[in-house]
């Protein structure tokens, strides 16, 4: 049909000739086989799920490469690099295998540093280093404590020697440790707790008295050596003889070893030691005179257990035990001197 607007030919119908053809570039399945078919209609297994590496961004800091650093004071020292361990790099490769594996739901493989072998090879014990001997002069700015003495006494208390604390103080057994004062009142020998300040009022209070058979101060036992505990035997000896107590309580076993060392010139045997009340032909200060023997037969011989916190060889249950047999007997002794006052 001709148009009154334009001359020549009516002009074509519009079309997609020549124009990009998008079904070209669009995915067209392959026609379908019958084994494929079958195979499909069984259950697959599910592909393991994709994650971006981008996810895979550990938690801790990561470490920056090596850089040089300018001193902060400006004073024209050289630059110091900062490097980064092989620990910190550790640490984030193994924070990057945990939640990769998290991710994935395997067991992470890495293990922390330092718990492989731990139940196999534990860690060994640090043992206490024991002190050895101690010269006198390593103390010699400690006083030595006094001695409590008084005449007619009920027992006579023998210890090592003055301890660090009681040097210091001035008082016996003033360790906080020490169970001197706390055995005194449960087996029975004071009536009450006493404190270690009124050790000098314990001759008139209660009949004791207190003495040491090596007199300078240490810091243990272990700091004294045998001979100047044997040499102290002697000395003690005359103080008995000078009192006249009725019991030498001997505070510790090693303490009894040095008496029987000197006095049968060899040490004692294990099936010989007791603890405890001893034969009366080991009594102590016995005079040497023949005039003055009738009088006075010496003192008994009670060995007790030693008082210082670090002896642990017997249970408390064991030191309760063999105190009280001496606060039986100085209970009875008491009573009787009041009868007779």
């Amino acid at each position: 049909m001709d148009s009154p607007f334009f001359e020549g030919p009516e002009p074509k119908a519009a079309s997609f000739q020549g124009r990009l053809q998008l079904q070209d570039f669009m995915f067209k399945p392959a026609s379908p086989d019958p084994a494929a078919a079958s195979a499909s209609q069984q259950p697959a297994c599910p592909s393991p799920l994709r994650r971006s590496p981008r996810k895979l961004t550990p938690l801790s800091p990561v470490p920056s490469p090596d850089r040089t650093t300018k001193p902060d004071n400006g004073g024209g020292r050289p630059a110091a690099k900062t490097h980064t361990t092989a620990a910190a790099a550790t640490g984030s490769l193994e924070t990057s295998a945990t939640i990769a594996s998290s991710t994935s739901g395997e067991e992470p493989t890495t293990k922390r540093r330092g718990s492989s072998g731990s139940s196999s090879n534990p860690k060994p014990k640090r043992k206490r280093q024991t002190a050895g001997y101690a010269p006198p002069s390593t103390y010699a700015h400690l006083q030595p404590i006094e001695d409590i003495l008084a005449p007619d006494l009920l027992i006579l208390f023998v210890g090592l020697n003055p301890g660090l604390q009681t040097a210091r103080s001035g008082h016996v057994y003033a360790h906080p440790s020490n169970l001197f004062w706390k055995l005194l009142h449960s087996s029975g020998i004071t009536p009450r707790l006493c404190a270690p300040t009124e050790d000098r009022d314990l001759p008139r209070l209660y009949g004791l008295g207190n003495t040491n058979i090596v007199s300078r101060p240490s810091r243990n036992g272990s700091e004294l050596s045998k001979a100047e505990m044997d040499e102290g035997v002697e000395a003690l000896e005359e103080k008995v003889r000078g009192c006249r107590p009725e019991t030498v309580c001997i505070v510790g076993k090693s303490i009894w070893e040095s008496i029987w060392r000197v006095r049968h010139g060899r040490g004692i045997k294990k099936d010989e030691f007791r603890y405890g009340w001893q034969d009366g032909s080991e009594n102590m200060g016995v005079p040497l005179d023949e005039e003055s023997s009738g009088a006075w037969a010496g003192a008994r011989v009670f060995v007790a257990t030693s008082t210082s916190g670090l002896a642990a060889t017997l249970r408390p249950a064991e030191k309760e035990r063999i105190w009280r047999e001496l606060g039986e007997w100085c209970e009875r002794r008491r009573a009787d001197r009041g009868r007779a006052s």
